[in-house]
């Protein structure tokens, strides 16, 4: 993995070689030049850590270090002149036109390799993310950049822990910072040597390996991540499978416990171009795994077409109300109606389930009923948990303020009386759109 790169430009044979040979080992990969010109093409394929640069080449030094300057601005390699001078103006010179060190030849090997270690020691101890103390966005772009000009069989990894806003918002920023550390242990135990751990941001991980070990990777994640996960809740949490807001005067919907989602591209099936194309194919095959509940992967597989291969997804619709005001029921009724929904509108509570059954909304109203016996609890469980096959989601609309017991109840979100209906027709456009996905 070229986690190190060092660009050594030299017209010498000899000296090449021998620097060459006393920096290359594991940790560092060096490529060589011995011109300027071919030189720029490494910098702009593999962006170096470290660009050594010696006076033997045929082009003014101090001219090139410049240019090279100007290049690369935006990753700043660190920049070590090589000379036989020894004379100060020309070091002075040197460092001006924007070397980092200048190093006078002959060099002791050791002192060599020490100075070159210390900078790029230097270069990299400011890349690194304050919770997790991996690579950070900066580092894991060249990376990547690095693995698509490589000749090598790859595959990259991106992996995310979703809900972790909300869990953030509940059970504030330490706790959240604490499960992030957590996990990129997970995900370092997993790891080889050879393999690459980053972040692209804050709360996304990104592995560079091969596609073996990728799916390996990837299952081992799921598993630890599930195992050590419940550590992270209160018993109330874990219990009830999902977490709320404090607080009965406001609607919400269920929020699910975290999980991790993990995107697998490679180039096995596919080649690509450039980099922009990488982290677009990377990033939708990622949102591919959320559409599983729970924590999963997906693996980018080989594409296969064919004639009437793509099938059209029909679009559900339909919605059902319970609701015994009649006034609202109306109200309700003729607003989903203007905006274009398929409604249902079901007058006796006892009825509910077989009209579900046979309308199969993609939505269902239904209030609680009775603030005595709260009817619409009774019913909201039996949808939930005797009709297995049931997709619609469940707004409950209530005058008991109790948001535990209705959510508890299978309920897919928690909506108090009185509400707007431009709020409860914001929801309704929400779960559509996730059950036609």
């Amino acid at each position: 993995m070229l986690v190190k790169v060092v660009l050594l430009i030299d017209k010498r044979k000899e000296q090449s070689t021998k620097y060459k040979k006393i920096l290359e080992n594991s940790d560092i990969t060096v490529f060589t030049s011995p011109d300027f010109a071919s030189a720029l093409g490494i910098i702009n394929a593999f962006e170096p850590d470290l660009i050594l640069i010696s006076d033997s080449i045929d082009f003014d030094i101090k001219k090139a270090i410049e240019q090279i300057r100007v290049l690369t601005f935006n990753i700043r390699p660190e920049l070590v002149a090589l000379s036989k001078s020894n004379h100060i103006q020309d070091k002075i010179d040197i460092l001006d036109a924007g070397a980092d060190d200048f190093l006078s030849e002959p060099i002791n090997n050791e002192e060599f390799k020490a100075r070159i270690m210390a900078h790029l020691r230097r270069n990299l101890e400011n890349s690194f993310s304050e919770k997790t103390m991996l690579f950070d966005s900066k580092i894991s772009y060249k990376m990547l950049k690095r693995t698509l000009n490589s000749d090598a069989q790859w595959a990259v990894m991106l992996i995310d822990i979703d809900n972790i806003e909300f869990y953030k918002e509940i059970y504030g920023e330490l706790a959240t910072d604490k499960l992030l550390q957590t996990y990129s242990a997970i995900i370092k135990s997993s790891l080889e040597n050879s393999d690459y751990l980053g972040q692209l941001n804050s709360e996304d991980f990104i592995i560079i390996t091969t596609l073996e070990k990728a799916e390996k990777i990837a299952n081992y994640l799921v598993y630890a991540f599930d195992t050590v996960v419940s550590k992270f809740y209160s018993q109330a949490d874990n219990k009830r499978g999902f977490m709320f807001m404090h607080g009965d005067d406001s609607a919400e919907d269920k929020i699910k416990l975290v999980s991790t989602s993990i995107g697998v591209i490679s180039n096995k099936y596919k080649k690509y171009t450039d980099l922009k194309h990488l982290i677009s194919s990377l990033i939708s095959t990622h949102k591919l795994s959320k559409y599983k509940s729970g924590s999963t992967f997906i693996i980018q597989r080989p594409e296969i077409s064919a004639e009437n291969a793509v099938e059209k997804k029909e679009i559900n619709n339909k919605i059902l109300i319970a609701e015994p005001d009649d006034a609202l029921s109306i109200l309700l009724e003729a607003t989903a109606r203007l905006q274009g929904y398929n409604v249902k509108i079901v007058n006796e509570f006892d009825n509910v389930l077989e009209d579900v059954k046979e309308f199969n909304p993609s939505v269902i109203i239904l209030d609680a009923g009775n603030s005595e016996t709260l009817k619409g609890l009774e019913i909201c469980r039996r949808l939930k948990f005797e009709l297995n096959n049931l997709k619609s989601n469940i707004i409950f609309t209530t005058t008991v303020h109790d948001k535990e017991m209705v959510l508890n109840a299978g309920a897919d979100l928690y909506l108090p009386k009185p509400y707007e209906l431009t709020s409860i027709f914001g929801w309704i456009k929400k779960f559509q759109d996730n059950y036609n996905e």
